[in-house]
């Protein structure tokens, strides 16, 4: 069952291709880019949850990233 988000498709689009567009920009490792992003991830998180939720809201992130990876392998 897919995924129903809140948030405009074209919003959430021109985000990533934002972001995507640094990344490429300055031709960033995919290590360098994934530590990048995780740092990113985990800032959001501690700055925008609760401590006491936080370590869920993490927690279902890496879920959601494992089932996209799986969906995306499938297709």
């Amino acid at each position: 069952m897919p995924i129903v988000s809140k948030y405009d498709v074209n919003t959430q689009q021109r985000l990533l291709e934002e972001v995507l567009a640094v990344v490429q920009s300055e031709d960033v490792p995919a290590d360098l880019a994934l530590m990048t992003l995780g740092n990113a991830v985990t800032h959001v998180i501690q700055t925008r949850y609760k401590p006491e939720v936080a370590p869920k809201i993490a927690e279902q992130f890496g879920k959601v990233l494992l089932q996209s990876l799986k969906s995306e392998s499938v297709q």
